[in-house]
């Protein structure tokens, strides 16, 4: 029975072959900063108020200037087409049939002409290199698209140490081994209802969106990702990106307030805190623990958080602490790979009604009210 987004990991992890669950499940190295991105919402408590009338309760939420339906969106995700038949517009669909934000993945295997197609208010997820010339051609393509806000993620300049990927057979592009045989032979539902059904529609998936030219294969015997000079990314990327990008700009994978200040002089919309899932730096604090003071320099940008939501009081508590919107990724992916659409709508239904139900426990009647007097974070005084 899948009645919280934490039951949906459970479930993927029987459908899905072991590899592929360990890529979207684990972290970098000892998976410290994973673990704190749920941690720090278990030292939060939270202090409700009561007979304030809350029968008219809103959980609608505006952010960049468009109305949400609820005050999260859906990350972005990357070869959710593997994990999900046709996932990347599964969930897009998921995410406009719930009038929320979708953000599609730049490691995508679905071309995002096709993905904006199914959602027209989706977002691109950008991994740039340091190479003007591939920013100009992907920025072009991007734009041409039709895509309205632009994700440029900014903490993937050196690749992870990803242990776990290497313990579970997991690699970009997929290599056929005889173990990673025998784990997809142990998966029939999904062999049968993705992989195979994928191959017979279009062969095999390649990585559509890195850039503006199609990429490598998911399954090669001798094809090699192109990852580009990301370690040359710096600010003056960032002018040149602003400088081409007619939409909105959001800057993702900050943690320090240094680099949101610097985010806010260079001239983006918002940015998103992320640790990236804990799946870059181990040991890299949780998003919400950066967001009082990213707050402070932020401004008029939007200020959003990723990492560790599973609860519609994770959800408030990051409002609460300054959030002006949040993201949830795993738990959405592991609901694709299990029902695609509906599934999805479901998971996000779940979190919505918890969000809608812990405003009314709280004593609280729309986003607006949610502020630090519903927090209590120290233990003593709780």
């Amino acid at each position: 029975m899948l009645l919280t987004l934490n039951d949906y990991r459970s479930a993927a992890r029987k459908r899905l072959p072991r590899p592929l669950y360990g890529y979207v499940a684990g972290a970098s190295e000892t998976g410290a900063a994973e673990e704190d991105n749920e941690a720090v919402f278990r030292e939060i408590r939270l202090v409700p108020k009561v007979l304030r009338g809350v029968e008219g309760r809103t959980s609608q939420q505006t952010l960049l200037g468009q109305t949400w339906s609820a005050p999260f969106g859906i990350a972005p995700m990357g070869i959710a087409a593997l994990m999900a038949l046709d996932g990347d517009r599964e969930m897009a669909r998921a995410g406009a049939d719930a009038t929320i934000p979708y953000v599609l993945s730049g490691s995508s295997l679905t071309p995002m002409e096709q993905v904006i197609e199914a959602n027209p208010e989706a977002w691109f997820q950008a991994y740039l290199p340091g190479e003007v010339a591939r920013i100009e051609a992907l920025i072009t393509r991007v734009r041409l698209a039709g895509f309205k806000t632009l994700v440029l993620t900014a903490d993937t300049a050196v690749l992870a140490n990803r242990e776990n990927n290497v313990r579970a057979g997991f690699s970009t592009p997929l290599r056929m081994t005889p173990r990673m045989l025998l784990d997809f032979g142990r998966c029939p539902r999904w062999v049968f209802g993705c992989f195979a059904r994928t191959l017979l529609r279009s062969g095999v998936p390649h990585f559509e969106n890195s850039y503006a030219e199609r990429g490598a294969p998911i399954v090669s015997k001798n094809a090699v990702r192109d990852f580009g000079r990301k370690d040359h990314l710096n600010w003056e990327h960032v002018d040149l990106i602003r400088h081409l990008w007619p939409g909105k700009l959001v800057l993702k994978g900050l943690l320090a307030a240094q680099d949101v200040a610097l985010a806010r002089e260079h001239g983006c919309d918002g940015v998103i805190l992320s640790n990236h899932g804990g799946r870059q730096l181990d040991f890299a604090i949780a998003g919400v623990r950066a967001l009082a003071d990213a707050r402070k320099v932020a401004g008029d940008m939007a200020l959003m958080v990723d990492g560790g939501i599973r609860r519609g009081t994770d959800v408030i508590k990051a409002l609460a602490m300054g959030a002006d919107f949040v993201f949830v990724g795993r738990p959405l992916l592991f609901a694709a790979s299990i029902g695609g659409r509906q599934s999805v709508t479901e998971a996000i239904n779940i979190l919505r009604l918890e969000v809608h139900r812990d405003l009314g426990l709280l004593g609280l009647n729309g986003l607006e009210e949610v502020d630090k007097s519903i927090l209590c974070t120290t233990a003593e005084h709780c």
